[in-house]
């Protein structure tokens, strides 16, 4: 059955008609003649019409221009069905949930948690800002939630543990532990090891008190002495999945963080054989002493303050012998300026100079930029150039006048694109300088970790709900690993933010009448397709019947 037009003259005609068979032929036959089209249209019967026998469907809606007053919800659904799939698969769901079974929350904290680990990775900002995005996002679980439940399951989180015994030094044993614990022998098999972990720290400030004893006045990352901070150590593996974030009162010195993290690998993990990756601030003749005693026996890769280790200044880089080239796995020789390294031996230690030709010539350009711009600004006073750090290191400063320090310049030019490494592992120096380039992916972990730390943990005010909200970054640090780790595997290669805003645009928009309700997405943009199937997630029918 059907509408059409029949002329009759010069008027038309809506009429209804239908089909059937008669002696095996296709015929038709009108059913009604409804009138002529133009003043149907004029007085808006057909309208009318169309609207009062949609109410008889039971799977199609209708929707007419000002005459409707549909209930019309449009949630995001890209991250939610993403995140969810990586949340369920790395187990870190399953974990919260067994850790959670003999507990009595009245509210489902595993959705609280997942919740706020999705609002790191997709907005950053505090658990009050959080309780205000989700609503734009289709999460399942998280319609009942609350502000006071996100903060209570930051508490869970960051809750100290009555088993102290694996505790460092510097802080407690928490709930948060059990998790990354449980989450590393979750990945692990028989043919899986740890040879190689990478460890390094950052500070992070408070606006506030900084809780009981995590918030103190120390050394400030992001010149801001003035305020409270906490130190955050992170730990990595060789394929650079995060293992577990330490949390340490503000005033922690990093060179005191290498020894404790050695003993979370070994009581933790598990782990008694494997090699220490670290930055220089790490090192000092006391850890060099412990890393090598006979009990302890471990190897290490450490980078060298070249300026302030005098051995080094007068003897590792002064030292002759020649360079060679080292290129990454990929054995990608196009790049202009490879590293360079070269081995020296001094004193029983053995060390590795590395040498970036490009970094070189930038020092050299800049350096270069400084001397001429000072040059300029000595012609008309040397006040103003006193205070000015960049200035003030090539500056030599007389009872009568200023001038330009050339012994520094040149004493400077010796560290042009160059960094020391310390190690006693049998590696060739190619091998040693490799891995000690893999310790910027926890440099990464980290200038990621502070944009998902953006506004910091302001509303808290004790180390436990503290925690818990440095901890939930940690944890999109996880999944965000994880999602990097299947698009390489599918051979695909994006960047985060287009990752994140082609999975935001795709919607889906709920609209119910009479009972009625269907569920009409957006399209796919950019990314989005791309990255559902490298997860291995179907995307949503277009439209569906709910």
């Amino acid at each position: 059955m059907f509408a059409r037009i029949k002329k009759s003259g010069k008027n038309e005609y809506l009429q209804i008609v239908e089909n059937y068979r008669e002696n095996k032929k296709s015929k038709q036959r009108v059913i009604v003649t409804l009138g002529r089209l133009d003043k149907m249209q004029d007085k808006g019967e057909i309208e009318r019409l169309v609207r009062s026998l949609s109410r008889f469907s039971r799977k199609s809606m209708l929707l007419l221009t000002s005459q409707n007053n549909p209930h019309v919800q449009v949630k995001k659904i890209g991250p939610g069905l993403i995140f969810e799939r990586l949340w369920q698969e790395t187990e870190i769901a399953s974990i919260l949930k067994n850790l959670l079974s003999e507990r009595k929350f009245e509210f489902d904290v595993e959705r609280a948690v997942f919740t706020t680990v999705l609002h790191r990775l997709m907005s950053s900002g505090s658990d009050r800002n959080c309780d205000y995005w989700r609503q734009d996002y289709k999460l399942a679980g998280s319609e009942e939630l609350s502000l006071h439940h996100f903060y209570r399951a930051m508490s869970f989180l960051g809750e100290e543990l009555s088993d102290q015994s694996k505790a460092t030094p510097f802080t407690s044993r928490r709930i948060k532990d059990i998790i990354e614990e449980e989450l590393f022998f979750s990945r692990r098999d028989l043919f899986s090891s740890l040879e190689m972990v990478f460890f390094d720290t950052t500070s992070i400030y408070f606006e506030g008190e900084g809780g009981d004893t995590l918030g103190k006045n120390g050394h400030s990352k992001d010149h801001r002495p003035d305020l409270k901070q906490m130190i955050i150590g992170v730990l990595m593996d060789n394929t650079g999945t995060p293992l577990c974030c330490e949390m340490w009162p503000g005033n922690i010195a990093d060179v005191t963080t290498l020894i404790p993290i050695m003993e979370i690998i070994r009581n933790r993990f598990g782990v008694y054989h494997f090699c220490i990756v670290a930055d220089r601030g790490m090192i000092s003749s006391e850890t060099i002493r412990q890393l090598e005693s006979p009990e302890n026996n471990i190897r290490y890769i450490l980078g060298v303050r070249m300026r302030q280790v005098s051995e080094v200044k007068k003897e590792v880089l002064s030292r002759q012998g020649r360079y060679k080239e080292v290129y990454p796995e990929s054995n990608d020789q196009k790049k202009p300026s490879p590293l360079k390294v070269k081995e020296v031996c001094h004193n029983g230690k053995r060390y590795i100079v590395c040498l970036n030709t490009k970094q070189a010539r930038k020092d050299q350009h800049d350096r270069e930029n400084i001397l001429a711009s000072l040059q300029d600004k000595l012609k008309n006073g040397a006040g103003s150039l006193i205070g000015n750090k960049g200035y003030r290191k090539y500056l030599k400063i007389d009872k009568k006048s200023v001038s330009i320090n050339f012994e520094k310049v040149k004493y400077e030019e010796r560290f042009d694109g160059k960094w020391v490494l310390q190690t006693n592992t049998d590696f060739s120096p190619e091998e040693v300088a490799l891995h000690y380039k893999e310790l910027w992916m926890v440099e990464e972990i980290f200038r990621k970790m502070k944009s998902l730390l953006e506004t910091r943990p302001v509303y808290h005010r004790i180390d436990e709900t503290i925690c818990g909200h440095v901890f939930c970054s940690f944890l999109a640090l996880v999944l965000l690993k994880e999602l990097n780790r299947r698009l390489e595997d599918a051979g695909f290669h994006f960047e985060w933010e287009q990752i994140k805003q082609d999975l935001k645009s795709l919607q889906e928009i709920r609209i119910e009448e009479n009972g009625i309700m269907f569920a009409v997405r957006s399209e796919c943009q950019g990314t989005c397709s791309r990255v559902f199937k490298a997860v291995g997630v179907s995307i949503p029918p277009t439209i569906k019947e709910l």
